[in-house]
């Protein structure tokens, strides 16, 4: 093979919304990231898995996370759920890793951040091809190391490197640590190393708790006083100013009903609400700067220019009221209560633990519906771009529809790598779903996946089947009907005006690929998890 293959730098935010950094229309300082989303192509069209590991999964498989492993998050199942085929919590022997198929093919692996697809060392990043990491095992946590609380226990966060669990040191900041970890790795590779590197770096910010260091809180101290309905005009009008969204887009409503309208908050509850967005603001801040440590050290090396770099956000942004959740809310605002401080002062800081609920949230995925979690575009439509001088649609802003089951079989086909199939080291494995964004990175083709075939969501009971610009959307009360609807995303991205009736055989033409998704891939229909549960079965 050629030793011209390139690179590959993979950046993952967590709980990131679609306007949030400057390129998508976003008033936070991103200046690294805008630098390379404007000279690569952005898409607007991209998207993920309702909820970060199901995501995860997906990328690392090219395949739907229902077979990988990860059928739900069982952070959230119900009590006594064990885990079906798909289901078992973890990245299975069904599939095979990106980076054991890169690693095959000669490319040095590394990784430093949240992995969230198996909590011991035989489910590790280490187990699953990368030859270097430094890993956060569980879901999340203080960003300044520590654990947080389960609804059982107390739970330390649990961090790998490579097939060992480590302890983190006491200045640890989770975006800095990551990235001094990947650039040491970076500086480790001996100056005769000729491999191409696969890096994948996912973030943990800005996933709540929501921290961040004082001083870079303090840049944005009044920025939000507006409120987050002022928050989603600007980003709107910068969306439709950017070419990012149609000029006449009609936002879904804001669906906020457990939180109050900013208008009916007090001064002090306002001031509190203002200020969590402000530690918002910081982290995604300071997850730039720290990208751009990365990029420098690439640029200083040579590397830059080929190396491919992908970003995207895991899910839409985070709007869930934790405290409100039926089974485990009143049990984390008592934890809250009992052993944190979230005073208006001491917000941000290492012993507070907050987030910043769904208004702020949808500021960030307007002009789409809802927010993570659920199978609605709000939910699923990520902030994603590609940067390489090689691709030939640099510069551009990308329509096509794609996914992040995309992105395996876009590396592997620049690394010049096969997929093995159905059979990987002795054992059967699936083959991936994804499609090689190649051809349309290079201007070949004008779409990644053709008009007739069906890409399906599911998470928590909520259900979504698209083909082309057709939507079909099924949502539990109360949140939805509680039955099928039906889009279409051309004319109606903010999914607001229902064409079941209008269009009965559309609809009966996604349901039975809907039927088809369920089938191929496990889907387990009945929800497995508190959001959908009566919590008085467990009193």
């Amino acid at each position: 093979m050629s030793e011209k293959r390139p690179n590959f730098l993979v950046i993952v935010a967590d709980d990131l919304g679609f306007s949030d950094i400057g390129a998508f229309g976003g008033e936070i300082a991103t200046p690294n990231l805008d630098a390379l989303a404007y000279v690569g192509l952005r898409l607007t069209d991209f998207h993920s898995a309702p909820a970060c590991s199901p995501t995860r999964a997906m990328l690392m498989t090219g395949t739907d996370h229902h077979i990988a492993g990860i059928g739900t998050m069982l952070e959230v199942a119900i009590p006594g759920f064990q885990g079906a085929p798909g289901y078992e919590g973890y990245l299975n022997d069904r599939v095979v890793a990106l980076p054991e198929l890169l690693r095959d093919g000669g490319y040095l692996t590394l990784m430093s951040g949240k992995w969230h697809l198996g909590d011991t060392i035989e489910t590790s990043p280490w187990a699953r091809g990368f030859e270097r990491s430094f890993a956060l095992l569980p879901a999340g946590g203080s960003h300044y190391g520590g654990g947080l609380f389960s609804r059982f226990a107390t739970v330390e966060t649990l961090y790998t490197e490579d097939d060992e669990f480590v302890e983190v040191p006491n200045d640890f900041y989770s975006s800095d640590y990551f990235t001094d970890k990947l650039l040491q790795y970076f500086r480790e590779r001996s100056s005769n190393e000729s491999r191409p590197f696969f890096a994948y770096l996912p973030y943990q910010a800005p996933h709540w708790p929501l921290q961040a260091p004082d001083e870079a809180v303090a840049k944005y101290r009044g920025r939000y006083d507006g409120g987050p309905d002022l928050l989603r005009d600007a980003r709107l009008s910068a969306l439709k100013r950017f070419g990012l969204c149609g000029p006449d887009v009609v936002p879904h409503p804001v669906v906020a009903e457990t939180e109050k309208e900013w208008a009916d908050m007090t001064p002090e509850e306002q001031a509190v609400s203002a200020r969590t967005m402000e530690v918002y603001a910081a982290m995604v801040e300071r997850m730039d700067w720290n990208i751009g440590r990365v990029t420098d050290y690439l640029e200083r090396t040579g590397e830059l220019d080929n190396t491919v770099v992908i970003f995207l956000s895991d899910n839409g942004a985070e709007g869930a009221i934790v405290e409100a959740m039926p089974l485990s809310g009143a049990y984390i605002a008592e934890q809250i209560r009992l052993h944190y401080d979230n005073s208006l002062d001491n917000i941000g800081r290492p012993d507070s633990c907050i987030w910043y609920g769904p208004r702020w949230a949808q500021a960030a995925t307007a002009p789409s519906r809802l927010h993570k979690a659920f199978t609605t575009e709000g939910g699923i439509r990520v902030v994603s771009f590609v940067s390489w001088p090689g691709f030939a649609r640099q510069g551009e802003i990308g329509t096509a529809f794609s996914t992040v089951m995309d992105v395996a079989p876009t590396l592997l086909e620049l690394a010049g790598i096969a997929h093995p199939g159905t059979s990987y080291q002795g054992r059967e494995i699936v083959p991936m779903r994804g499609k090689s964004l190649v051809p349309y990175l290079s201007h070949e083709t004008d779409r990644v996946h053709d008009g007739e075939t069906g890409t399906g969501w599911e998470l928590f009971g909520r259900r979504a089947i698209r083909q082309g610009d057709w939507k079909a959307l099924y949502l539990p009360a109360p949140y939805g009907p509680g039955k099928w609807q039906l889009y279409d995303l051309s004319g109606d991205p903010g999914e607001i005006e229902d064409m079941a009736q209008v269009y009965p055989e559309k609809l009966a033409t996604l349901l039975k690929l809907w039927d088809c998704y369920v089938e191929e891939n496990g889907v387990l229909l009945d929800p497995v998890t508190v959001f959908e549960m009566d919590p008085s079965m467990y009193e």
